[in-house]
């Protein structure tokens, strides 16, 4: 058993904390190559402390140099590098094997990319990768012969249900569709004429999972399903017609695939993102995530319902813009990255995120996906018309 060096995006965050945890768990089989975050030096240092990591980077030059001094008083020898060349240098560097894409948002995409440029085994956690660039990514991924393995629980959980080879496409492999389950949120049972006084506190707290603020912000618009669902059509090369988002409160049931003759095949679990990420980083085969068994009995029902578009337009928003292509779905995340970081600034209510990327979409139309400065350009230039309209609105 060969002992994989793994380049960690993101490790500060949720799914990196997760990530190491797994890890810490079986030493024999990963070391840790290199820590990414964005400015959580204090988190980062006792990660390298612990991990040993041969590089960590970070956003800027100033975090750089006070990690560095932590790193020096503290007798690591841990190179301390920053910026988004050094992202893209941990995610490529030759003596990686694996690169968990867990940075949130577009700068992940990036680095991702060139982890496919060079033929890593990519876990992918971060959505917007496939969201921008899908059609880019998906071709580097082929091309220079990239394992892609999904770590969002719900792709995870479409993966181990679907056959294990599905090149032939997923309607040749007798899939009838794919079913991507939702918690629906905190705000599932809310009125709408209620969502006008959402809080971030709010927001943020989501019933089942433990989530970054971004992502849990995602998850109360419902806009994190939308992503999804851009993200599945990519992964798995099904056309948006055949996934259908389904409201599972209890977060038991991760994703179904629905086959042809009838068989539904789903994969469950206890909200845990170790789960996944265990799977993902050990695959083909499995190892223990710390993860305690589901209680089938102390669980007792499992509820489904259809999402509302009325009261979470977002997830018609997405279909649309996968519909719409070229970068459509580029378009949709810079203004929904805008519309999330000014609702937890609290420049702007809830239900003006789905308002802001409608306007933004309507104000800037969709060009060709032809290379990542298309989509790079794409995102720039959403991003500056989403906060225009987040700057007339204040001023309204």
């Amino acid at each position: 058993m060969n002992r994989q060096n793994v380049t960690v995006l993101g490790a500060t965050g949720s799914i990196g904390v997760n990530t190491l945890d797994v890890i810490r768990r079986h030493p024999e089989r990963f070391g840790v190559f290199a820590l990414c975050a964005n400015s959580q030096v204090q988190r980062l240092f006792a990660q390298v402390r612990e991990f040993a990591p041969k590089y960590a980077v970070v956003r800027d030059a100033p975090l750089a140099d006070e990690l560095a001094l932590r790193c020096r008083n503290a007798g690591l020898s841990t190179t301390v590098r920053h910026g988004v060349g050094a992202l893209r240098e941990m995610a490529a560097h030759p003596e990686v094997d694996t690169v968990m894409a867990a940075i949130v948002g577009a700068a992940g995409l990036e680095p991702t990319l060139a982890a496919a440029r060079t033929g890593k085994k990519i876990l992918l956690a971060n959505k917007e990768v496939l969201v921008m660039a899908g059609e880019l990514f998906m071709r580097a991924v082929r091309e220079h012969g990239a394992l892609l393995l999904p770590v969002d629980s719900e792709h995870n959980a479409i993966f181990q249900s679907l056959p294990s080879d599905i090149s032939c496409g997923i309607s040749a492999c007798g899939v009838r569709r794919i079913l991507l389950t939702a918690s629906g949120g905190p705000f599932r049972t809310l009125s709408r004429a209620d969502l006008d006084a959402v809080t971030p506190e709010a927001a943020c707290a989501h019933p089942n999972w433990v989530m970054g603020r971004k992502i849990s912000v995602d998850s109360a618009t419902m806009m994190n399903k939308g992503l999804e669902m851009i993200e599945a059509h990519w992964l798995f090369d099904c056309p948006p017609e055949q996934i259908q988002v389904v409201v599972h409160p209890q977060s038991v049931i991760h994703s179904l695939v629905e086959y042809v003759d009838g068989s539904v095949l789903a994969q469950l679990g206890n909200p845990d993102m170790r789960t996944p990420i265990a799977y993902a980083l050990a695959y083909p085969e499995r190892i223990d995530a710390g993860v305690p068994s589901l209680d089938l009995l102390a669980l007792a029902r499992l509820d489904f319902e259809a999402p509302d578009p009325d009261r979470f337009p977002c997830l018609p928003l997405a279909y649309a813009a996968l519909r719409a292509g070229g970068t459509a779905p580029a378009i949709l995340n810079a203004a929904n990255e805008v519309a999330v970081a000014s609702f937890l600034d609290r420049r702007l209510p809830f239900p003006g995120i789905p308002r802001l990327i409608e306007a933004t979409l309507a104000a800037l139309p969709a060009g060709a996906e032809g290379s990542l400065d298309d989509v790079l350009a794409a995102d720039a230039e959403a991003r500056r018309i989403a906060a225009g309209l987040v700057m007339e609105a204040g001023a309204t």
